[in-house]
This record gives C-alpha cells, structure tokens and sequence, in this order.
C-alpha cells in the first residue's frame, strides 16, 4: 500500500438495519479521508447474510471469502444468523467463518462515553482486547466441527482451549495499544478456579508484560472485574481477555459509556482488519430510519486508523482522528437517534457528521 494510492476496501450490508447503517459509514468515510488530503477509497460491495443466502446459496459464499483477500480492509454490517433457514442457522455465522478463515485474532473494542449522551459512567474511556480465536466459544476450538458436543441427551460438554502462542499474541496487542494511551494494562481470568486454562492465560500475559516494563500491570477475577467496572470504569485504559470474558465486559463497557450503539470493533490479525459494530442487526426497527450508525461510523474509523498504523500513512490516521472527531461534534451538537435521547433519524445523523468532517 503507497499513500498515493486509494484504499481498495469490502463493503458487506448484511442483515437488519445493516443496510442502513454501513451506507452512514461509507459516507463517514469519504468525507473523512478527503479532508484529510487523501482519496476516497475504492469500495467494492459483496454478498453475505440472508440475501446472501437467498441468491447464492451462502450466507457467506466462497466468492466472498476470495475477494476479500485482495482488499486492503473490509466493513462488516451486523447479521441475523438466527433467523436464517436451516442448515445456515446451525454453520458458524458469517463474521465467524470470516475471522475464522484470515485468523483475526484480535477483536478490539473501545469504550469511550460521548459528552452529551447517556452514559451511565461519563468518565468511561477503555478498550477491551478480546482474544478472537479460543477461549471457551466452541465453535472456534476444533479443527473440523465445533468443541460442544452431546454424550447423551441429558449430558452437554463444552470444551475451552487455550495456547501459548494465542495468549502471547493478544498480549502484545494490549501492551503495543497500552502504550499509545495511558500505560496500562489489566488481565482478566479466572485463575482461582481454572487454574490450568484461565491461568494459563493469566501466567502467559504476565511472562510478556516483562517485556514492557513502561506499562503498568494489574489483574483481576471475571466476576470482581464486573463490579470494579461498574464502580470505577474511569480507572482503566486497555483490559485484555479471552474471547467470552472479553465479550461480556466489552457489552457491559458500551452500555456503562452510553449505548450498544456507540460500540465499535475491529476484527484484525498481523495483516487484515475489518470493521464490525459490536450490536447486532436489530430487526424490529430495521428499514425504519432509527438505526443509531455510530457504531459502524467509530469502526470504520479504527480501520483507517488500523491502516495508517500498519501503513505508515499519516493521512488515513488524521482520517480516523477526524471522523471520531466529527461523530463527537455532532452528539456534542445535539444530534443524536433516540437511544442516545434525541431525535435525529439514520441519514440526519450522518448528514450532521457528514457536515463536520467536512468542516474540519
């Protein structure tokens, strides 16, 4: 990738208010990267989810999986795997089998309040670092099939798989984005009771906090993390964890700094990264224009963010600073959806973001 040339990035809608709000992003997007000096990117829009399923065959056919590849990062919407026909809704869901198939380990999840909104904890401003790939989700733990299995009918096992190698990786993750924010790193486990797995976990991210000795360190219990969040969300900067752990504090974090629709992610291993809001597809107010975007707004700004870092590309990182910057103005503003208590719809959202990105 070369500064001068435009980004070549996937776009897939998915399901539910998906088609809504990944549109916002784009828009976000564009406008963000022109104010910053650079050209828009070259969007490529490609099936998956249930029109997926309803044209292809797939929810998430091979042909998406192969232009992918040659995509310098991707926007995901949200999918309602849930409500797909069967033998689609018992297969690993469409941003599964993607995170599977280009090994996105690391699933990063801000959580930071808006001045102006609802926030439960206003001081909020932490990020969770989610191991993507293990842990105790099964349907990531085998080779073939899933780790959850039936020996009977009254009998249901869930296998939990945890590695050195994963555990290294992500902890590098969290100290490297430690030291771009305040310095501090907090391990989530469960090492008291599962000593051998979760404190393996624990054991792994302390061996490769030696070697960041500018970062501080501390660790808690999954079930004293909870409580500690909810009473003192202001005292931590970046919280690593496995993939279960890591994804019920990160639901808790988006609600504690104001809403589930205010949470971003993104999905990102060595050399890919893709963009997904951390809610789902809310099918009861789809096609309704009550969709909150900023979620998929704030990820796709961590993917530009993600490829200037990885790039060197000055103009994509002031890109991410604008559209985070512009987000916040227009809440700040009193423009907002009515999850965040106003009134604005999906497209007046986005014109008002549109409106200070632009601005600058």
């Amino acid at each position: 990738m070369t500064v001068g040339r435009p980004y070549r990035l996937g776009v897939m809608p998915g399901d539910g208010i998906g088609p809504e709000i990944v549109p916002a992003a784009v828009r976000v997007v564009d406008a963000a990267l022109i104010a910053a000096g650079a050209q828009p990117p070259e969007w490529r829009e490609l099936p998956l989810g249930g029109s997926a399923i309803e044209h292809h065959g797939s929810a998430i056919p091979a042909t998406t999986l192969d232009a992918l590849a040659a995509m310098d990062g991707w926007l995901l919407g949200p999918h309602d795997s849930a409500a797909y026909p069967e033998p689609h809704r018992s297969a690993l869901n469409p941003s599964g089998t993607i995170r599977k198939h280009f090994d996105l380990y690391a699933n990063i999840r801000p959580a930071r309040a808006f001045e102006g909104g609802r926030a439960l904890a206003p001081d909020t401003d932490l990020v969770i670092v989610r191991e993507n790939t293990e842990g105790f989700y099964a349907d990531r733990n085998t080779f073939a099939g899933t780790g959850e299995y039936m020996p009977t009918p009254d009998v249901a096992i869930c296998m939990g798989v945890f590695t050195r190698p994963a555990i290294e990786r992500i902890a590098r993750t969290a100290f490297e984005l430690a030291r771009r924010r305040r310095h501090k790193v907090t391990i989530v486990h469960k090492a008291n009771v599962l000593q051998l797995t979760s404190g393996l976990f624990k054991r792994v991210c302390l061996e490769v906090a030696e070697g960041y000795p500018d970062v501080e360190v501390d660790d808690f219990h999954i079930d004293a993390m909870t409580v500690h969040l909810l009473r003192r969300a202001a005292d931590f900067d970046v919280l690593v964890a496995e993939n279960m752990f890591g994804d019920i504090l990160s639901d808790m974090a988006g609600e504690l700094a104001g809403s589930l629709g205010i949470a971003p992610s993104i999905n990102a291993s060595d050399d890919r990264c893709m963009a997904q809001a951390a809610h789902g597809s809310a099918p009861d107010i789809a096609g309704r224009g009550l969709a909150n975007p900023i979620a998929m707004m704030l990820s796709a700004g961590m993917l530009l963010d993600w490829l200037g870092t990885r790039h060197g590309n000055p103009r994509a990182a002031d890109a991410a600073g604008r559209l985070e910057a512009g987000v916040r103005a227009a809440v700040r503003g009193g423009v907002a959806t009515r999850d965040l208590g106003g009134s604005a719809s999906t497209d007046a959202f986005t014109d008002a973001v549109v409106a200070q990105v632009s601005r600058g």
